[in-house]
């Protein structure tokens, strides 16, 4: 009941997160994403452990076929676990347990992986894809959340979803975007709102951080 992405933009060397789902606060679950390093995404029968088991999994200098690999052979239930991961050169991988409901389907692009399950179609990964190719040099985050959009048009999941989140993750420890959806009959639209409010103050956000004399005053 879930369709996300994880990419990695080459030119800023940013990586993030989309994710909607039909249950409550999918943001705090599915979506883990370290600076410079990858990202992890971890649905179907959720189980958060597996996000920073698969950090740490790259830091120690795994590849994210190597990651995936490991996670699977790592977790007892991994039949109920579907998978993606990216790693800091932008490669994909991604694990389909033997037991995630269909219609399940995954894309792969340059530095971006889409997945999905219990999905109206197998075909919505790639509509995705398709989505977040087409933004072209527009923020990561822009092209993350577009690639929702286009696969909510191309049916999304069964049900109808609740809940979104949009995370990136550009030089600091902290997100540079971090943006959720817990409840909402219109989720996507609603993180698309707040998206909305929220680009033309991200760099102040940074600057109040880095250098809080002289930033920004919202």
């Amino acid at each position: 009941m879930t369709f996300s992405l994880i990419a990695r933009c080459p030119r800023t060397g940013q990586i993030g997160a989309a994710v909607t789902t039909s249950s409550i606060a999918v943001g705090s679950r599915v979506p883990f994403v370290a600076p410079g390093l990858g990202a992890v995404l971890t649905q179907h029968r959720t189980d958060p452990r597996l996000g920073p088991r698969g950090l740490a999994l790259l830091r120690s200098g795994c590849t994210a076929a190597e990651t995936v690999a490991a996670l699977v052979a790592s977790t007892p239930d991994e039949a109920w676990r579907q998978l993606a991961v990216l790693d800091a050169a932008g490669r994909t991988a991604h694990h389909h347990g033997a037991r995630v409901k269909p219609a399940h389907g995954a894309a792969h692009g340059p530095g971006v992986v889409a997945l999905g399950n219990i999905l109206a179609s197998a075909s919505v990964p790639e509509a995705m894809l398709a989505g977040f190719l087409a933004a072209g040099a527009e923020p990561l985050a822009e092209r993350l959340l577009r690639a929702l959009e286009a696969g909510e048009a191309a049916g999304g999941e069964h049900g109808a979803v609740t809940s979104a989140s949009l995370l990136v993750m550009a030089r600091e420890e902290f997100p540079y975007i971090d943006l959720r959806v817990d409840k909402s009959a219109e989720p996507l639209a609603a993180l698309r709102a707040v998206w909305t409010e929220y680009a033309p103050l991200a760099e102040g956000f940074v600057a109040r951080a880095l250098t809080p004399e002289g930033a920004p005053v919202f």
